[in-house]
């Protein structure tokens, strides 16, 4: 099938789905507080344009907006006059982005993918490249900017073999769009080969390595007062359990483990979606653990049982910085896994459970260190953490050669930023 043709189909069932999905998108918008001007900038309703013909950069979600900033402080350093149009899809990516942008970037929310919303904005910004963080392709997106003659570039892209397969099931569908790419920065051979499969032309195709990982100019995690002054109020010296960017049912699979050790560790929870916090509160209630809500300022009491939930956006990073061993969520019952290099920048021990593919070969990398630790199921955590937490500084050696793994993604951001200034358009686009 044709480009025309997919573009047909998908068209054809875009508002379907949307009138389907509508319901639950505005409650999930409402959660996470992305109404007001949010909600006008999906249909492409803008109060002011205050960069026009810079380069137009489209991140998901919080992770994706923070491989974003990197590259546009890299670029910015490169060229100060260079503006940015940061674009998220969700509240919370937005609400990074608007916390960490620099002076030169205007964020908005990303317009919905119907075609004349796109040319809408377009026509307002006139960027001059389009860049898509970690290979997040919406068919009109790609098609709208080739009609106005922008440049179109993933950077950070990766692809998971199960991705991999799942596109090429669907070839007749998904070549035609991702055939519309001019350029896509990989990080990894192996992510070369996954993408040419896809069919795109080899020579669009480059390894410039992990924005992600890339420790050049980077800032690890640091100790914050505010952080150590609110551990301390649970009891000075206790030993920190960090539980990382979990999912649903994860907190409580954890927890039963943890209250098994021995010792008086302190449990610090850290999810991934804040406004899950109501259900976690309940779920480990039922076991006996108290939350102390950092999103509510609450402090604790010294009651037996009190834990930290860490709800409250954009401070994972520095929090491994007080961890003693972090424990990577989506890994146990999600798929697919977390980011385990904050932790590891940190100097600190990383527990898994079994499914990182996300993160892989890096995840494998890191494990034949021994500095990161997959586990095959939740039974296992007890014994691992007990291990790690009783000979601490057995781990120092391990971590320094996990660290020497990262230093191989060493200079991915520089090269991300040149590869793209050379396809960038020196014009603004005026269709």
């Amino acid at each position: 099938m044709n480009r025309a043709g997919v573009l047909f189909i998908y068209n054809l069932l875009l508002p379907i789905f949307f009138v389907i999905a509508f319901p639950g998108w505005l409650v999930k918008m409402w959660r996470r507080g992305g109404f007001g001007s949010g909600l006008r900038q999906r249909f492409a309703i803008y109060d002011e344009v205050k960069v026009r013909g810079g380069i137009y950069i489209h991140a998901v979600s919080v992770g994706e907006v923070l491989i974003a900033l990197r590259l546009i402080e890299q670029w910015q350093k490169l060229d100060p006059e260079e503006k940015f149009l940061l674009v998220p899809t969700t509240s919370t990516g937005h609400a990074v982005a608007v916390e960490k942008a620099p002076a030169g970037v205007q964020v908005i929310y990303s317009p919905l993918d119907f075609p004349f919303l796109l040319n809408h904005c377009f026509s307002l910004f006139e960027p001059r490249l389009l860049v898509l963080i970690e290979a997040e392709a919406w068919p009109n997106l790609l098609n709208r900017a080739g009609k106005h003659g922008i440049p179109t570039a993933f950077a950070n892209a990766r692809l998971s073999e199960r991705s991999e397969a799942r596109f090429k099931k669907f070839a007749a569908l998904t070549k035609p769009i991702f055939s519309m790419m001019d350029l896509v920065l990989v990080q990894n051979d192996a992510d070369r080969s996954r993408f040419a499969s896809l069919g795109i032309a080899p020579e669009r195709i480059e390894v410039s390595g992990s924005i992600k990982f890339d420790p050049t100019g980077s800032v690890p995690p640091a100790r914050r007062d505010e952080f150590q002054l609110a551990l301390d109020g649970f009891g000075a010296g206790r030993q920190v359990v960090l539980v990382a960017s979990t999912h649903t049912g994860e907190e409580l699979l954890i927890a039963n483990e943890f209250l098994k050790l021995a010792g008086n560790p302190l449990l610090v929870v850290v999810p991934r979606h804040a406004e899950r916090r109501g259900e976690i509160i309940k779920q480990l209630a039922e076991i006996g653990l108290k939350a102390v809500v950092r999103s509510r300022g609450e402090v604790a009491s010294g009651e037996k049982g009190e834990y930290l939930l860490a709800d409250t956006t954009g401070e994972l990073k520095d929090w491994n910085a007080h961890a003693d061993v972090v424990v990577v969520g989506k890994s146990f019952l999600g798929r697919g896994g977390q980011n385990p290099v904050e932790a590891i920048s940190a100097g600190v021990p990383v527990v898994t459970g079994p499914h990182m593919r996300n993160f892989e070969p890096l995840v494998s990398e890191l494990e034949n260190t021994g500095a990161l630790r997959r586990l095959s199921s939740a039974d296992e955590l007890k014994s691992c953490l007990s291990e790690i937490l009783s000979s601490p500084e057995g781990y120092i050696p391990y971590l320094s050669s996990a660290n020497e793994v990262l230093h191989s993604h060493e200079g991915a951001t520089i090269k991300s930023v040149k590869a793209l200034q050379n396809i960038a358009l020196t014009d603004p686009v005026n269709p």
